[in-house]
């Protein structure tokens, strides 16, 4: 393959990944603080359909980004309200809002049927992204650099500050932390908020950059990989990011089958159809998860408190 149609698949396999990305850096920071939200899918439907309700309405699409951020967190705040105040089970309320929310967006997305808007594409001089090269640094949408962004940044706060440290110790010892006077309801309620946020941005990005107008249930099972990636990571941003990109790899070659077919110059491509490759990011969450089961590394890393309800003796 040439350079130019080398640098052509990283671009397609950097916006794949960035929706599961961000889902994934929001889970991550919930799953710290103890809480397991089994809900990423539908806030992520939640997010796409208020971003693009948001961009229609404002014509901004910065405006739209805003909107997906708050219509993700309010989704989230459902799921908070139920599991940190009325400590239902937090995989049941989990699911519950994934249905919640493929619903809701569904319904909401009635009255923007068949509108088309201009995607949230780079807003750099086009003549910096006119070569090959600088396609590869200036050709992405502001969301892409947002999630790239987030990695170091999530990083730092886990490990560098003061509030990091507060959520850790929430996530490992909740009555602990109680103990010494933090607060850990509160916590989890930021930490919730956060991971909403993120995933309604993830989800906004198939609404405003991959697919500009709206279609129900477009985010197509990204939630759960986002979900499995987690786990798949060890609940580190590092391998999250390297965990992501992997999944955006095999998403690519989906798309790279569909569209060379079967007389395509990669050899392993010239027998397998198109639809092996769809199914290939869900059949390797599920590898995975298994592996690493199996090997009894998962909980090695995981926070103690994990999908715990918080009970406080006084």
């Amino acid at each position: 393959m040439s350079p130019e149609y080398i640098i052509a698949a990283i671009v397609t396999i950097v916006g794949l990944t960035t929706p599961i990305l961000l889902a994934g850096l929001g889970e991550l920071v919930v799953e710290k603080s103890g809480v397991l939200n089994l809900g990423v899918e539908g806030m992520m439907l939640v997010g796409a359909i208020s971003g693009f309700g948001v961009t229609v309405l404002t014509f901004s699409p910065w405006l739209g980004v805003l909107g997906a951020a708050a219509g993700g967190a309010v989704a989230s705040m459902l799921f908070a309200v139920l599991v940190l105040q009325l400590n239902s089970n937090q995989v049941a309320t989990g699911l519950a809002l994934t249905i919640f929310g493929t619903g809701l967006s569904s319904l909401l997305g009635l009255s923007f049927t068949g509108r088309i808007i201009v995607p949230f594409l780079s807003v750099f001089p086009d003549a910096l992204a006119k070569n090959p090269i600088g396609r590869l640094i200036f050709g992405y949408s502001p969301i892409v650099y947002f999630a790239l962004i987030m990695v170091p940044a999530v990083y730092w706060f886990l490990k560098s500050t003061r509030a990091g440290l507060i959520l850790r110790a929430v996530g490992e010892n909740d009555h602990s932390a109680h103990s010494i006077g933090y607060s850990v309801v509160m916590v989890r309620y930021a930490a919730i908020a956060f991971g909403g946020a993120m995933a309604g941005i993830g989800g906004a990005y198939f609404s405003m950059v991959i697919t500009p107008m709206w279609a129900e249930k477009m985010t197509a099972g990204r939630g759960w990989i986002a979900l499995a990636l987690v786990v798949f990571a060890g609940w580190r941003t590092g391998r999250l990011l390297a965990g992501a990109y992997f999944f955006g790899f095999l998403m690519w070659l989906e798309l790279f089958a569909k569209a060379n077919g079967f007389g395509t110059t990669l050899p392993f491509l010239q027998v397998i159809p198109s639809q092996f490759w769809a199914a290939m990011p869900y059949v390797m969450t599920i590898v995975a998860l298994t592996i690493i089961s199996a090997r009894g590394t998962a909980g090695s890393n995981a926070p103690a408190c994990l999908g715990r309800p918080f009970l406080p003796s006084t």
